[in-house]
């Protein structure tokens, strides 16, 4: 059951006060519902029209590439991420397309920093001709390629990235994401583990920017609200084994233990509970890298009971799942998938208003879509609207999706989830609030 408790009020007031560091990111089939498959893109990138986003001049064919976790740390959340986008480009292509056209989406793999990977899927994307790039989930991931990206005058929108860094970073205004910055998640964190009565937390972290930001948030929000932070480890994912940070962990005696990491979760989520500390004993927090329903695979049924994580995002509706399936029967997770359908059609949307689908002019409108107008929440009606004449303020599947003066979501929605006897997360409450501006924005 859904509750919407006075933890709302409390992280509504923490997030606005609270400005500290903080960060995000990360298969699917991810060419269901493209308008070019594998083979397609490959010729595709030989043959790109004089109308790409790094190119001056109007553009007439909306173009865009992926840039999602098919393989690598993040790949649990490809899936969905996917099913978004290609949902998106479906309802967008049914309704007349962009400018009188047809969009072309071209579905690519961002990897993990361990490769190279996400630098030779831009490459590939830029050589198509795209005026804009859907990804990365990881936000250390994007910050390898930004550059790149923005200086090619081709818009990146992230439905995942969640670092502070981001919101500052110098990216020639063509950088926006869905999701909202880790100071929003880590108050919302932070004021729930206080909410639950506990005192003394100890924090397992990732070392990158996600991993550490979001636990300098945690930590602020928690000591804030009047907590102890008893032990904060900052972990390499990469390591063989977390026996030695686990017996730390345990010799600190928290009361709640909040782990801040990807895949490699599962590894230290066994060595918990061979060490005596698992969430069977000592309250367990996990948070969008690693809430997934196929974390407690292979586990002892009903040991993750209780467990509590937190996920940007509004519920997806029945309606949103089932939708979703049209593109990917196979599908399970549905974490971002409405931050991904939202980017597109944002895209879309800003291209159709600005009559251009250039990089450049989509950046210049994609605020203005977002917010102010008369609302709309489907592409079909928002672009009778934009034909009419009308600014249009579009109203996501992932909550209001007013976008700021720096790209990022002004207002988001953070679920709150519990694991039940059945080691599933269901929905347990969502926050929306005022997403705090950067320091120095």
């Amino acid at each position: 059951m859904i509750r919407r408790s006075t933890l709302a009020r409390v992280v509504v007031v923490a997030a606005a006060s609270s400005l500290v560091l903080a960060a995000c990111g990360g298969s699917s089939d991810s060419g269901s519902s493209s308008s070019a498959s594998a083979s397609e893109s490959a010729s595709a990138s030989e043959s790109a029209s004089d109308g790409g986003g790094g190119t001056t001049g109007a553009c007439d064919v909306l173009k865009v590439g992926g840039l999602l976790p098919q393989t690598g740390s993040l790949a649990f959340l490809g899936p969905p991420e996917f099913a978004g986008v290609e949902l998106a480009v479906k309802e967008i292509n049914e309704a007349g397309g962009v400018l009188g056209s047809e969009m072309e989406w071209f579905p690519g793999d961002s990897g993990d920093t361990s490769t190279n990977i996400a630098s030779t899927t831009v490459d590939q994307q830029l050589a198509r001709g795209v005026s804009a790039i859907i990804g990365a989930a990881s936000s250390s991931v994007s910050l390898t390629v930004i550059d790149k990206i923005t200086s090619a005058g081709v818009v990146q929108f992230s439905p995942a990235n969640t670092s502070i860094e981001l919101s500052t970073y110098p990216d020639k205004g063509l950088y926006f994401r869905t999701a909202p910055p880790d100071t929003f998640q880590g108050a919302v964190l932070g004021n729930l583990a206080s909410s639950d009565g506990k005192q003394n937390a100890a924090i397992l972290a990732l070392q990158d920017a996600y991993g550490e930001g979001l636990a300098d948030s945690f930590e602020q929000n928690f000591t804030d609200a009047g907590g102890n932070v008893v032990s904060k480890i900052i972990y390499d994912p990469k390591a063989a084994t977390f026996e030695a940070e686990v017996g730390k962990t345990k010799a600190a005696n928290p009361d709640a233990i909040v782990l801040i990491g990807f895949d490699e979760s599962k590894k230290i989520l066994q060595e918990l509970i061979k060490q005596g500390i698992g969430p069977d004993k000592v309250q367990l927090y996990l948070v969008d890298g690693n809430l997934s329903q196929t974390l407690a695979d292979g586990l002892p049924k009903g040991i993750m009971e209780g467990v509590k994580g937190t996920l940007p995002g509004a519920e997806s509706s029945e309606e949103f799942k089932t939708a979703l399936k049209t593109v990917n029967p196979s599908l399970e997770e549905y974490a971002y998938a409405p931050e991904s359908y939202d980017a597109m059609m944002l895209i879309a949307l800003a291209a159709e208003a600005a009559g251009d689908c250039s990089g450049q002019a989509m950046a210049d409108t994609m605020r203005a879509v977002s917010e102010g107008g008369e609302k709309c929440s489907t592409f079909a009606d928002c672009k009778e609207l934009i034909a009419a004449g009308t600014d249009i303020d579009y109203e996501g599947k992932s909550g209001p999706g007013d976008l700021n003066d720096v790209g990022d979501p002004a207002k988001a929605t953070m679920g709150i989830y519990e694991y039940g006897a059945d080691n599933k997360y269901t929905p347990l409450d969502f926050i929306t609030g005022d997403v705090p501006a950067p320091a120095g924005s």
